[in-house]
């Protein structure tokens, strides 16, 4: 089986390095670190800047259904760059449309499709609380995610709980601007103050979570005995 990836560039695979003019401090989406997590092969088509009009225009969501195979998973999560344009991609509106599309046709060769909702920008307020900054984007992938049976890996409430956990301060090693200053190094103003786009630490987070999300939805350990009972039995003898 393989998973693909459609999305945008909080998805997309690594630059190695070009954007910061550093090799060891990268920026890349969460799919450049999935394939290390499983044993399933991963083809990352995520790129940066995408919606889903311009991932269908672009010929991008061509390269993705031409290579599926039935059994296959197909992750789909846009958002980001969707919610700059309201007129077209509205969550009620275009967005949820090609949404629906994609699902569609992924059903429609025989593979799974699943969705994601978008990663949380690493806003902090004044006061230390994380800002919301999606809208109802996310919402709309949750509504459409229970209206067409497709799983939901929500990525908004994982990444928001994990900037809250690391506090604002450790949070900022997840981005380039971050592990940059950690290791001394200068980056241009744009992305030192950019808190959307990962690096290693980050990306690597967020798979992890996907990974063990998609174990879920396979229920690869449904079967599995409760352990209850026997850690009872252990404590009494």
């Amino acid at each position: 089986m393989t998973i693909h990836l459609a999305g945008d560039s909080t998805v997309a695979p690594t630059d190695h390095g070009a954007t910061s003019g550093h090799p060891e401090v990268p920026l890349l989406g969460w799919g450049d670190e999935l394939a290390a997590l499983l044993d399933d092969d991963v083809r990352n088509l995520a790129i940066g800047g995408a919606t889903t009009r311009s991932f269908r225009d672009e010929g991008h969501w061509d390269r993705v259904t031409e290579a599926l195979r039935p059994g296959d998973t197909v992750i789909i999560q846009f958002g980001h760059n969707d919610q700059k344009d309201p007129a077209e991609l509205a969550a009620e509106g275009g967005y949820r449309r090609r949404l629906t599309e994609f699902v569609t046709e992924v059903r429609d060769a025989g593979a799974r499709p699943v969705l994601a909702t978008s990663v949380e920008r690493r806003w902090f307020a004044d006061d230390g609380s994380l800002r919301w900054s999606h809208g109802s984007y996310p919402a709309t992938v949750r509504a459409l995610g229970k209206e067409l049976d497709v799983p939901v890996v929500d990525l908004t409430v994982f990444t928001r709980w994990l900037y809250a956990w690391l506090g604002e301060a450790a949070s900022a090693a997840l981005f380039p601007h971050g592990a940059a200053a950690q290791a001394g190094l200068a980056v241009d103003d744009a992305l030192a103050s950019d808190n959307t786009h990962f690096t290693t630490a980050g990306a690597r987070y967020v798979a992890r979570y996907v990974a063990e999300a998609l174990v879920s939805i396979d229920g690869v350990h449904d079967g599995t005995e409760p352990m209850g009972a026997a850690i009872m039995a252990a404590q009494q003898g």
